[in-house]
This record gives structure tokens, sequence and C-alpha cells, in this order.
């Protein structure tokens, strides 16, 4: 059976407990809930007190849903009664169908995997309700199983790839079965005449490029170095590529996926275009799961460049960098990647010393170039005129390729330098938005301005060659007041993007954070487009309940 190593499953497991996150006081437990046998001597009892609370009422989960809903009647619904999911006993039943089907250790009901399957240290939400067993498969044969089990007895299936996501898109408000893909991380073929490959969805990025790099192919999408390619497509992420090679559903040829009911589909095949019926490729990319779930992808690739040319380079101010940056993409010049981090965020990578370097302490752009030696050269050219029309400082280059890792890898390493600088009871707010080019500066600078107002640890981050960029506030979650603060000017942010015609997410998803600005952003009429093709594929809504949109009654 797959686990983390036990010290780190505690640490992440330890705040928690403190602060009363998960509480399992016996008070609460119903005691009179009777151990389920095992033949597995290492088994812990099915129903401890914890997991007796996951069957109990929703308490801070509900709270919860309703409060970042918004005002649900203008949907017309609300939240469903937990029975319109399986009973306790019912549960039980098929955690015993299961396991009997592919092995005790297939299923596992250990605390410590639940808590790690539904709390994200990542995450800027995280709620009480945890799932009530996590799945292993092996193949898309076992998931097919795992999902005719759950959908004989409506149980929940969450699936969980990396365990990254930002917006609690894998937690279990409805308890359920946590469908974690670890043991399906193999690369199934590579064509290298071709350009494509497929993997399974536990694949990490990273580790697939460096395992294809001898045949001169890349795969260019690349969010944070941990994520993989189901959790990936899930979000329809992108990342500091996205500039020039753009986001992920630009590079998915076609999925395997398996439906609520166990139904098992290939979206298309494999040649780069086809006109062949609906594009049901693109309809499960960045739905988060809740239309099936992710066995295969067969992904594009591309042409590792000639030339490779990192760059760094200051600015006076935000406002100053982001205007360079529309300049810089009105001109067409082919950047690879375009990035930006605010003086905090600098300050953030000095005190983390994960990059061994000693940055100044202002407002820097990070820019990849590639292609042939020629172009990349024109393209540097092309991009120190408009940055000094824009009060930049001197540019720093790479000198090879170590050097260029290590400029980089300030960009890469920033969301991890900030959790760590974390102290006990301070949480991490990460969230985006998306706006076009020409309102980024604006909405840079007024976004800024509102954090610092705060007073609180607080950066602006992102890829700013698209218009999408980060804020990230550390605060004390013990404190109301200063969350509600935090709240709200996440919220603002993300409202001032709508109104400049953007998006409530550039990458991270809805999850269960920005349902109310999705409703926003796109309106009822086209919310209930979405719930007409979810109850199509999923007419009992058991993938991944409560993501994107609200259950209907």
């Amino acid at each position: 059976m797959f686990r983390l190593p036990a010290a780190r499953l505690r640490q992440l497991a330890s705040p928690l407990l403190r602060r009363g996150a998960f509480r399992t006081q016996t008070s609460i437990a119903d005691k009179s809930i009777k151990s389920t046998k095992s033949n597995n001597p290492r088994q812990k009892p099915f129903w401890t007190s914890s997991r007796a609370l996951l069957f109990g009422a929703l308490t801070a989960t509900s709270a919860y849903l309703y409060g970042v809903s918004g005002d649900t009647s203008r949907l017309g619904i609300r939240m469903p009664s937990r029975h319109h999911y399986a009973s306790k006993t019912t549960m039980e039943k098929a955690i015993h169908e299961l396991q009997d089907l592919l092995g005790e250790d297939a299923i596992s009901t250990d605390d410590e995997d639940l808590l790690l399957h539904g709390y994200s240290e990542w995450s800027s939400i995280n709620i009480e309700q945890l799932p009530v067993a996590v799945a292993y498969p092996k193949s898309t044969a076992e998931v097919s199983a795992i999902a005719r089990v759950c959908h004989k007895y409506k149980v929940p299936m969450i699936p969980y790839s990396g365990g990254t996501s930002l917006e609690a898109n894998f937690s279990a408000p409805y308890g359920g079965m946590s469908i974690d893909f670890s043991f399906m991380d193999q690369i199934l073929s590579l064509h290298a005449d071709d350009m494509d490959v497929v993997v399974q969805p536990s694949v990490s990025w990273m580790t697939l490029n460096e395992q294809i790099k001898d045949c001169g192919l890349f795969f260019p999408v690349d969010p944070g170095p941990s994520a993989r390619i189901g959790g990936m497509v899930g979000t329809s992420c992108s990342g500091t590529n996205a500039v020039r090679y753009g986001t992920m559903k630009d590079w998915v040829i076609n999925l395997t996926v398996v439906l609520a009911d166990g139904t098992i589909i290939k979206t298309r095949r494999r040649p780069r275009k086809s006109s062949a019926g609906y594009n049901l490729t693109n309809l499960f990319i960045g739905s988060e799961g809740t239309l099936g779930l992710v066995t295969e992808i067969t992904l594009k690739l591309a042409v590792i460049p000639q030339e490779t040319s990192v760059a760094v380079v200051t600015f006076p101010s935000i406002r100053d960098a982001a205007a360079a940056s529309s300049q810089i993409m009105r001109a067409g010049i082919p950047v690879a990647a375009m990035e930006i981090m605010d003086d905090v965020q600098m300050s953030v990578i000095n005190k983390a010393g994960s990059t061994g370097k000693k940055w100044k302490e202002v407002p820097t752009m990070f820019f990849k170039f590639s292609g042939t030696k020629a172009g990349v050269q024109e393209n540097v050219k092309q991009v120190k005129a408009i940055s000094r029309a824009h009060k930049s400082g001197d540019f720093e280059f790479a000198m090879g390729a170590e050097e260029q890792k290590m400029l980089w890898s300030a960009r890469k390493e920033s969301l991890w330098s900030m959790l760590a600088m974390r102290k006990e009871g301070e949480e991490v707010w990460s969230t985006d938005v998306a706006v076009p080019l020409s309102r980024l500066p604006d909405i840079i600078e007024i976004s800024k301005k509102e954090m610092d107002d705060l007073g609180l640890f607080a950066s602006i981050l992102g890829h700013i060659g698209d218009g999408n960029f980060h804020e990230s506030i550390m605060y004390n979650s013990k404190d109301p007041k200063e969350r509600a603060a935090v709240e709200k000017c996440i919220k603002d942010m993300v409202n001032r993007a709508l109104e400049m015609d953007g998006t409530c997410t550039g990458e991270h998803g809805v999850g269960l954070g920005k349902k109310d600005s999705l409703l926003k952003e796109l309106g009822l009429d086209t919310i209930n487009v979405m719930k007409s093709i979810k109850g199509a594929l999923d007419p009992y809504w058991l993938m991944n309940p409560g993501k994107i949109m609200e259950l209907p009654k």
C-alpha cells in the first residue's frame, strides 16, 4: 500500500490537530457505532470516533458552502440532504465489496490517509469533512470497477492526483471515496515520430520531460514542480510557458475517461486534428473530475528549442513592469515566458534562500527566450528596448544551463518559499485571476495597493504575458477579523477582474472557493447549461460533487 512517510503525515496533521481543525472528541462521536470486522489484523476498525464524524451533520462544511456560494436562491437550489448519498451502513457495504473485488490494500480507511486526501496545506480553503475511504486503483479497469460499485451504492467519487490544488478541488464536502491515482504513474507509449505520448494521470510533467528528453522532444506545460498530468487536465492549468505554448487544453489530443457508472470511453483517436463529432476531449479538460475520471492522456509534444536564454530585469514599480509586458506582447515578440514578482515576493525568495542567490527586493520580471540563436538574439534586443522605455534596470543573463536553472528557480519556487515561512497558526491564501492584456497594469496596481493596505505579508506574482496573475497573502488563521479582511481583499480583486471583462480564475480552477464568482462571470443560463451536461453524464451527481457548481434539488 502506498503511503507518505509517517513523519511527513504527522507534519501535515499536527498543526491541524493542535488547532482543532478535525475534532475527534468522543463526546461528539456516536459511541454506539461498532467497529467493522476485518480479516487484516493491521487494518484499523472502520468506525473510529473520528470517522464517525464524517457521517454527522455538515457542521462547518455546510456553513462554509453556504457562505462562499452567495445567494443560492438565485439558482433555485439548496444544499441537498446527506441522505442523497450512501448512508454509513451502505458505505460500509461498498467498502467491503471493493476490498473483496480489488484486495484489502486497494481500499484504505486509515485516519492518516483520510486526512491527507481531505486537507491540503496548499489550499486557501479547508473544510472539516474528510473522505470516508481512499481507493488506489492500478488500471483503467480497476477505476471502472470502483466507479461501478460507487454508482451502485451512491458513493461520491473524488479524483486525487498530485494534491497541490489551491481551491479545495479535491476536498470531500460530502464524504465519499477519494480515488488516488498514485499507482497509475506510467508513460504507456511514446510516439517520437508523431510527437505525442500516452501517459497515466499520476505522471509528473517534470518526470515526463526528463524521461523523453533524449528524443529531442518535451511537454511544454509547466505549472508547479509537483503537479501531475491528471490534475493538470482537471484544472486546465498552464504555467510559465503559456505565453508561448498555450495552456493544457492546447496539448491534449485525447483522453480515456471512466464515467460515473463505470463506462469507459475514449474521446477521440490520435491524429492532431479531427472534425469528427463533438469535442469531448475539451469537455473533460477543466471539469475538475465532475464529469468523469481521466485514466489515460495522449499529449502533444514540442521540439526542444535549439537555443534558450533566461534573463532577469528589475523595474521601479509594479505598474512599470506590467506596462512593459503589455507593450512586449503588442509588439508580437515571441518570448517563451514572461513572469513578474513584486518586491515582497523577491524578499520571500531571499528569506527562503532556496535559489542560492541574493536578489534585489524590487519588482522583477523574468524572461525566457527560445528558438534559433539568431531569433533569440533579436528577441532579446527588442525586449531590452521596450523595457528601458519603461525605466527598467540592467538585464541579468544566464551564462549556461545551470545558471538558467538557478535564475528561473526564483519564479518556480515562489509559492514553496512563502509556505515555508509560515509560523504556527498562519496560512497563505493564494488565488489567481486573468484580464485582457490592456487592463493588466490597472488591476495589478490597484490590487497591489489594497494588499499593502492590509499591513500583512502579501505579494503579487504571475504569468504577466497572458494577463494572469496571483495574489498570495499570509495571515493569522486564528484571527477572524484578519481572515475577513483578507477575504474581502481577494474578493475585491476577483470582482475587479470581472468588471474588466476578465475571469475569476486563469489556471487554478473553481473548486469550492469560486463558485459564486463563476456565477457572476458566466450568468445563470450558462451555469444551467453546465448542469445539464453534468446531469446527462452523472445523473446522481457522484463525481466530485460540490465543485464548480452547487448540487440541484
